[in-house]
């Protein structure tokens, strides 16, 4: 304790003299020192205190290697000391601080600054990583006050003398310290939080104006705001909103600095020495330097050096090396213990930016706040604390951000041996609970889980009073739950932490560590063990609904179990997983948690299963989430939704067991009747069982298989109704259709396309694709010509006629509204004279398995033949009349495609040796060309095509034809 007060009392001295000293040097603005001859020095070993010999000729210097530079009396009397006429040329504060600081040698320096880990890698948690979470815990409800400068300039004298304008600099920084400020009192937090950002924007706009004294007056104001700690719960947050500023104003000086070293516009590199720094660059950071040095008290003296700490690599290259170890040496002279260890916090971030290489200050600084660490228990910060009615235990967490950050600095990249100090220090201060819980979680986790048994011990021998043990355990769980601990301690380190969470009477406490040790546990043990953990859950949260208020650590105990036993026949055995899924009673929460589990199913399960536990549970689950769904619903949510259910039911799969997995999609579509998606899953599952069956049958139905394949087709004829997408139920009708037909259910496969053809009428001109709206023409084409090849192979009904569904669906086709400037109607036509002119083959050129088609049915009858050529007769006549409605100007281009269309399926699909269609074909030829739109390359190829094929048996007819079809050029 002597040693202690004596050093306060000598630094109070030196702090005294210095000022003194300081305040008699000629420290000017930057502008004005731009106007000063340049004068070449070094500032190799540049440190305030260093002694300046002077001469009446010239004054000498000495570099780091000897050599020596020399400039006239004449050119240096601006810059020269006045006390050094006085003292004789030595400053008696440079011996006494040479004294007190031995000078290091160049090899120890070297040795010093050697070290591997000499970067910081993306591997390092960066402060802006933690900014957030500080501002968020460390809040307050009462009223803060803040201190307010004017900054107003006062009037200088217009005389040229240096001394004048040196005085009226020192003056402006003594206004701010002694006469220019008011306190603003009774300030809620966020209107100390917008204040503490107006003073940041300040700084901005004055720095940006040329106003750099002001500037540094708001950054010395807001420093010694973080003496204040009479709010002290808010200090964590103040301190983070004042460093912001501080951050600001060093990024501003570094930046103004280097930009005064751009030498025809090229600016140094990153790696910069010194020596390419030039005499006005230097002279302007050292001037920084002088004007901070001035600055009377402690507090925003240190932060405001520490800001602009960067700035030493323009003064010296062992610059940083010798200011962080004095910076250090400062703190010592901190009283608050609080304030001390955040501005060590401040010193370890701004060296591990600029010089993470040094770590000897780390440790140091670390090292001097446990000597002072007793200070916590002191009177003057228990009456503090009676004061402000803040209990210990509270207190205490607030150092938390600080020391965790200056052990993160320390650990990072540090050797294991290193742990092992740090514990050793821990346990000489009697296993303080808030500095175990720090090393814990500084440290790799694999050094803390090798030693798990002995930071056990530690715990178990801290005192409760000001940290809380369970705390320690969780903070101990975290480690083991990213490595892991010898398998022999294992099951003693569960027990262990068992014992005291289990005793939590807090239910907050209680699951904020029993979420923790939930993974460590799902980690190393049985179902058995996991089972026991998640009932002692239910029993500490059940109790006045607990559970309301932990739904967050509710769910990652749920997400950790099923990532570690995601065997679900496993999982669900687990007695009390199911018990635990009830204490989700918030619908939103519960809906969350379903999803996950569905999730983890959806990617583990790698083979189906018919399980019923597995079936009974997860059916469960999906019905919870398809009962969220309502009007409110996003339809992004319910696509995601359906497809976990989706993913469900694929999975399922009773084997040869068809009927149980018939019944299985009946209970299903009961189950999840609002979700569309899955409808339609289910309407194709049940036709791929329809098909399933027919295979095992080898097409060869008994009455059984029968009677199940028309229950299937039942199921999907009366599922597809409910369903709300035309287009949806159109293609259900089609392939359900087919299946039906594939499956010999002919009646049934009447039914689906009757049901089609009557859909037809009711598709709308616009629909929603993706959300947005677009022209319905393309799809209903695209159904029709699959339809079309369907009906290729359906035989006719013997009481509706011949081509029964071929004319009901022209019928549609030609009573359907389409839009005037579209020929897909004539498209379509054109596809039905495909299927009429493969009807009119002797045999089809595909057909469906144990299904007699048209062609067998009739037989080329001569009736049939003439029904057809009927109906293209009529196709054909509708195609000319809309061909008709093209001769306008503007519609000649699409009446030429059209007509070279029509005529290409003439050319493929027709008999040409009928002379009307022959003529037909020439007549739409020379349409085509009729008014130049046609594309004459396509036109020449065409032909070659017809004299390609005229030269094939029995095609002589074609020769005719091409002699009739003449090419006529654009004009």
């Amino acid at each position: 304790m002597f040693l202690c007060s004596l050093s306060c009392v000598i630094i109070c001295i030196y702090t005294l003299l210095f000022l003194r000293h300081a305040r008699s040097r000629n420290y000017v603005s930057e502008s004005e020192m731009c106007k000063l001859e340049s004068i070449p020095l070094d500032f190799g070993d540049y440190h305030p205190l260093k002694p300046i010999t002077v001469t009446e000729s010239k004054t000498k210097k000495m570099n780091r290697k000897g050599s020596t530079s020399s400039t006239s009396s004449s050119s240096s009397s601006s810059m020269l000391d006045p006390l050094s006429s006085v003292l004789d040329g030595t400053d008696p504060l440079s011996l006494f601080a040479a004294a007190a600081d031995p000078v290091t040698t160049d090899s120890t320096r070297k040795k010093r600054d050697k070290d591997d880990s000499s970067a910081v890698g993306s591997d390092f948690e960066p402060w802006s990583s933690k900014r957030g979470d500080i501002l968020a815990r460390y809040t307050t409800t009462e009223k803060l006050s803040i201190v307010s400068g004017s900054f107003s300039r006062k009037a200088t004298t217009t005389g040229s003398a240096v001394s004048e304008k040196v005085r009226t600099r020192l003056e402006e920084l003594d206004d701010l310290e002694e006469g220019s400020q008011k306190e603003l009192l009774n300030l809620t937090q966020q209107d100390y939080m917008n204040r503490i950002e107006e003073l940041n924007q300040s700084l901005k706009d004055a720095w940006s104006s040329d106003q750099k004294v002001k500037a540094l007056k708001i950054v010395i104001q807001c420093s010694k705001l973080l003496s204040d700690t009479t709010v002290i719960q808010f200090y964590p947050s103040k301190f983070v909103l004042i460093t912001d500023i501080l951050d600001t104003f060093g990024k501003l000086v570094y930046e103004r600095i280097l930009s005064m070293c751009m030498d025809s516009r090229v600016s140094l590199p990153d790696n910069f020495s010194p020596e390419s720094v030039n005499d006005t660059a230097k002279e302007t950071c050292l001037n920084w330097f002088f004007k901070i040095a001035s600055i009377r008290e402690l507090i925003p003296r240190f932060y405001v050096e520490a800001a602009i700490l960067k700035c030493n690599k323009f003064l010296s290259k062992m610059g940083i090396s010798e200011c962080l170890p004095r910076l250090t040496s400062m703190i010592r002279g901190i009283g608050d213990p609080l304030v001390a260890v955040y501005a060590r916090a401040y010193l370890c971030r701004v060296g591990m930016e600029v010089a993470p290489q040094l770590k000897e200050s780390l440790n140091e600084n670390f090292f001097d706040f446990l000597l002072t660490f007793k200070q916590i228990h002191g009177d003057t910060v228990q009456n503090q604390l009676v004061v402000q009615c803040v209990e210990i235990p509270l207190y205490l967490t607030l150092y938390s951000p600080a020391i965790d950050w200056i052990l993160q600095c320390i650990a990072y990249r540090a050797p294991e041996v290193l742990l092992t100090e740090m514990m050793e220090r821990c346990k000489n201060l009697g296993n303080n609970a808030l500095l175990l819980n720090s090393i814990m979680s500084a440290f790799r986790a694999e050094f803390i889980a090798a030693r798990s048994m002995d930071f056990i011990g530690m715990i178990k021998e801290c005192d409760e009073s000001g940290f809380p043990k369970h705390l320690l355990f969780r903070s101990l769980g975290l480690n083991l739950a990213l490595a892991d601990p010898p398998e022999s301690d294992r099951l003693q380190i569960l027990n262990e932490a068992w014992k005291v969470i289990t005793k939590l009477k807090n239910p907050q406490d209680y699951i904020n560590c029993a979420e923790v040790w939930v993974e460590y546990t799902c980690r190393h043990f049985t179902k058995r063990e996991v089972n026991t953990v998640l009932a002692d859950v239910i029993k500490h949260m059940t109790p006045d609904r607990a559970f309301e208020d932990a739904y967050p650590q509710l769910q990652s105990i749920i997400q950790k179990v099923i990532t570690y036993i995601y065997d679900f026949s496993l999982l669900f055995s687990v007695e009390k997983f199911l018990p635990f899924l009830d204490m989700f009673q918030k619908e939103s929460v519960r809906v969350e948690v379903c999803k996950c589990i569905m999730e983890s199913f959806i990617k583990h399960q790698q083979e189906s299963t018919k399980d019923p536990v597995i079936l009974n549970a997860l059916l469960h689950i999906c019905k919870t989430m398809h009962d969220s769904v309502n009007a409110l619903t996003l339809e992004d949510e319910k696509r995601m939704l359906a497809a976990l259910i989706n993913g469900f039911i694929k999975m399922v799969s009773f084997g040869r067991d068809f009927e149980q997995q018939l019944s299985f999609y009946v209970e299903a579509r009961s189950m999840f009747c609002n979700l569309e998606p899955v409808l339609v899953q289910l309407i194709h599952s049940v036709n791929q069982l329809a098909m399933e069956t027919r295979k095992v049958m080898k097409g060869n139905h008994s009455r059984k298989t029968a009677a199940f394949v028309r229950a299937c087709v039942a199921f999907c004829f009366i599922t597809i109704p409910s369903l709300s997408g035309i287009f949806t139920r159109l293609n259900l009708y089609l392939h359900s259709g087919q299946v039906a037909l594939a499956n010999q259910c002919l009646s049934q496969a009447d039914a689906f396309f009757k049901a089609a053809v009557s859909l037809v009428p009711e598709v709308p001109k616009m629909i929603n694709v993706d959300g947005k709206m677009r022209p319905s023409d393309t799809f209903l084409l695209e159904f029709l010509c699959n339809f079309f090849s369907t009906l290729l192979v359906v035989p006719d009904h013997p009481e509706q006629g011949v081509l029964f569904l071929v004319r009901g669906l022209l019928n549609v086709i030609q009573d359907y509204t389409w839009e005037d400037n579209s020929d897909d109607k004539v498209r379509i036509y054109t596809n039905v004279l495909h299927l009429l002119s493969a009807m009119t083959q002797e045999a089809y050129i595909y057909h469906v398995d144990k299904v007699d088609s048209n062609d067998t049915l009739y037989g080329g009858d001569s009736k049939f033949l003439t029904e057809i050529n009927k109906l293209c007769e009529t196709v054909i006549a509708q195609i000319l009349d809309h061909l008709k409605t093209l001769g306008k100007e503007e519609t000649l281009k699409r009446q030429s495609q059209l007509a070279l269309h029509f005529f290409n399926t003439i050319l493929a699909h027709g008999d040409l040796r009928n002379n009307k269609l022959n003529q037909l074909s020439v007549n739409l030829w020379n349409l085509a060309q009729k008014h130049g739109f046609a594309d004459t390359s396509t036109m020449v190829t065409t032909l070659e095509y017809i004299k390609k094929r005229s030269k094939q048996p029995e095609m002589s007819h074609f020769t005719d034809l091409a002699l009739r079809l003449p090419l006529q050029s654009r004009t």
